[in-house]
Parts: C-alpha cells; structure tokens; sequence
C-alpha cells in the first residue's frame, strides 16, 4: 500500500512538472509574439506618420502618383495619355506653372511607361480633383502595405516571433518613400503579399485571386515571378495561377480597347517614351552617368552594378541577362524537381523575391517584395547552425541596405565630405552609391537557390491536389 502510494506521488509530481514546463515554454512563446507583434506596429506607426509628414514638405511629393493621375484625365478628355505634351497641357491647367518643377520631374510625370491596362484602376480616380485624389491614394498606398506586413506576420510568426517583427518593422518603418512620391509599388507589392497568404493560409482564395491580378496589372515585373512560381508548384496554386490570369485578362481588356481607340498609336509612342528616359545620362539609365539612378530612391537592378566595369549598354545588358538567366534556369530546375511543402514553398518564393529585383528596371521601393523572404529565414533561423546565421545575414542585411532612412542619412554624410570635388572622390561616391543593393540581392537569390532542395524531408504537401 505504501509503495502504491508513494509511486502516484512520485507520477503526479512528475505530471506536475511536466506541464509546468509546458506552461513556461507558452507563456514564452506568447510573450514573444507579443513582442514581435508590437514591433510591426511600431513600423507600420513610423511608415504612416512620418511618410505623410515628408510628403507635406517634400518637392517631390507625388511625383509619381501625377503620372497616372494626369494620364488617366487625358484619356477621359479622349485625348492621348502617352503623348507628353497633352499630359503637360492637362498637369499645367489643373496645377498651374510650379517652380519646383525640375526637368527630371517634368519627364517623369509627362512621360508615360505603363500599359494601358491601367487604366481600369488609375480613371475612376481621375474624376476627383487632385488634392482630394492624391490623399485617398496615399491612404490606400498605406492600407496596401501595412496589411502585407501584419499578414506576413501572421504566417511567419509561429517560428521566431521576435525575429519576424524586427525584420516586418524595419523594413515597414523605412517605406516613407512609398507615400512621398506615391509611387504605385505600395498597392502592387501589398496586393501580392495579401494574395500569398489567401492561398498559403486557404482562406478567402477568391479575394486573393484578384488582388494578384491586380497586383499583375500594375506591376508585373514585380509580382510575375511569384505568380509564374505557382504555375509551377502545380495542384491548386496553378489553379489559383490561372484563375489570375483570366482575372487580370478580364479587368484589363476594356481599357485596353479603349485606349486603343483614343490612342491608336499607343504602343509606338509607350516605346518612345522608354526610349527617351533611358538614354545615357537620362531618368532610367543605370550608368554611373545617370541623372537620377543612384540618389535616394535609386535604381537596383544588377545593371547598376554590371556598369561600374563598363558603361555600355551592349555590355552591362547581355552581362546581366546572362547572370540572371543562369540563376533563373536553375531556379526553374529546383522548383520544378522540389516538394512542395511549407519550407520549400518559402523557400523558392523568397530566392525569386529578390531575382526579381535584377534583369529588369526596378528602384528602391520595388524591394518591398523582401517581405516575401522573411517567412523563409525564419524557418531556418529556427532550425539553427550556420543555415540560420546566413539566413539572417543575408535577408536581414538585404532589408537593411534597401531600407530608406539609413540611405538618407549616409547620402547626407557622403554629401558633407564634399568628396565629388576630385576624381577618386566621385568613384568612391558612385561605388557606394550603386554596388551594395544590387549585390546582396545577388546574394539572396545565390543563397535561397543554392538551398531549395530537390525533394523536402517535410512532405506536408501545401495545395497538393
């Protein structure tokens, strides 16, 4: 009876502390999720308030947003939206002569270089004056990407909590660019994001199918690789995938035919005006001689970089085509022959995130499409070893060196050496001014390619059939 006894006490005791163990490790976690979760408000705080005070003060303040703005009030008014000079006419009569209008400016905003998909999404706009359009542009720029960010949270912070809202609330916090030029990468990065987690989460597939439609009519060359990933991965992402495409066929079509038809040469003069930009010292340059390539909201495709060796488009272009086509090819190769389990999915979506940013012209504010490799460093931040620590390297090195107000405040340090007054001072500004983005988004893509496995021990098969 004794040892009876004393052997249930010894079980219960042992039961006892188990679940006090138990309970230690979920009062840990939770208060590291809460502490995560806090610092992706504390970002998402910093974007919002400090975005729309820059914008307030700033010269360039919707530089961008004016384009689409102008743009879509000539095609109301049946005139041409890709010819500058009836952009200029619409901009001055709305807006009036400005003296901050630099010549740079006046490209950007009279220059137009989107499709005319756009316009089913940029008209309806157009029909609010101004002022009242560009507030409600700002707040939907900013609704697009914060939601991404608490999203991304969602799916990533069951792994390292603390981890994900560092990374999430730094590179939110240094997003302020987005709202001071109102450039359209708030809507199209956000959009993706939030299309991702409908289909990773299987929730409200059919919101997430059009948000990536309309993320892939505002900027494909953004979100065109994740939506190519999921044609590969098969099962219900190509489902998804293709369900996209007659989507975005469908919302694009009508403003296509109508701008055709105010504008019948439309294609010719979208060509004229890339043409225009991208001569040597122009807007879209990527050589070292550009007007404005490689200030604050520089340009980060991998021709920024190949340039330093050679400014000569018939050599840095083939060399980063053939660089980015290798990388690609073997991208395709793993995906194709990977599992598509919750590590791999991640993986593959974070590698393409940033070869995304490398063949084609792309700025600072395209990077946001790095929230995409945050999910995948914390799984192996998780798993520990010298995988982790590069994960960490070189993801969170690659949100940092993208980031936005450590640039400003280096371009303001480098600017106060006065070092563009001799020859090495010009080659060492224009060196750290061009080759760190570019080359630590080659290194993500290196990385996540050189680990995406051919087949995953986790067989948990996301979307499988």
């Amino acid at each position: 009876m004794r040892i009876g006894f004393t052997n249930r006490v010894v079980k219960s005791a042992s039961v006892s502390e188990a679940d006090q163990v138990v309970h230690s490790k979920t009062a840990t976690m939770a208060k590291s999720q809460r502490d995560g979760f806090y610092l992706v408000i504390l970002g998402c705080v910093l974007f919002v308030l400090l975005g729309w005070a820059l914008e307030v003060t700033s010269s360039a303040s919707m530089t961008d947003f004016r384009i689409h703005y102008y743009t879509a009030r000539c095609l109301l008014e049946k005139r041409d939206p890709y010819n500058p000079a009836e952009i200029l006419r619409a901009y001055h009569a709305q807006e009036g002569i400005n003296p901050a209008d630099t010549p740079n400016r006046l490209q950007v905003i009279t220059k137009y270089i989107y499709p005319p998909v756009v316009f089913v999404l940029t008209a309806p706009l157009a029909f609010l004056p101004f002022v009242a359009c560009h507030q409600l542009w700002m707040a939907v720029n900013a609704a697009c990407l914060v939601l991404a960010a608490f999203l991304t949270w969602n799916l990533a912070q069951s792994f390292a909590p603390v981890l994900v809202g560092s990374l999430i609330g730094f590179m939110i916090g240094n997003s302020e660019l987005v709202l001071v030029t109102g450039n359209v990468v708030g809507i199209a990065v956000g959009l993706c994001v939030v299309a991702i987690w409908c289909f990773m989460s299987r929730k409200h597939e059919a919101i997430g199918v059009v948000c990536l439609a309309i993320s892939l009519i505002m900027k494909p060359h953004d979100s065109g690789f994740v939506w190519l990933y999921l044609i590969l991965a098969g099962g219900l992402y190509r489902k998804r995938a293709l369900q996209t495409l007659a989507t975005a066929t469908a919302i694009g079509l009508p403003s296509l035919v109508w701008a055709t038809r105010i504008a019948p040469h439309w294609l010719d003069e979208l060509r004229s005006n890339l043409t225009s930009l991208a001569v040597h010292g122009g807007i879209t340059d990527p050589g070292p001689s550009s007007s404005a390539a490689h200030a604050l909201a520089m340009q980060i495709n991998l021709q920024t970089a190949v340039s330093m060796f050679r400014d000569d488009p018939s050599f840095y272009n083939p060399v980063s085509y053939l660089i980015c086509g290798v990388l690609f090819v073997i991208w395709l190769i793993k995906v194709f022959q990977s599992h598509p389990s919750s590590r791999t999915v991640w993986i593959a979506l974070a590698a393409v995130s940033a070869l995304t940013m490398l063949p084609t012209y792309h700025r600072q504010d395209d990077a946001k499409l790095l929230l995409l490799a945050i999910p995948a460093c914390a799984i192996l931040w998780v798993e520990r070893g010298p995988l982790a620590r590069t994960a960490l390297a070189v993801t969170g090195g690659c949100i940092v060196i993208t980031a936005e107000i450590p640039w400003a405040i280096l371009l303001a340090i480098l600017r106060s050496l006065h070092l563009q007054h001799t020859w090495l001072g010009v080659e060492f500004l224009i060196v750290v001014q061009v080759l760190p983005i570019p080359i630590m988004l080659l290194a993500v893509s290196v990385f996540y390619l050189w680990i995406l496995p051919k087949r995953d021990s986790d067989q948990t098969t996301i979307f499988s059939s």
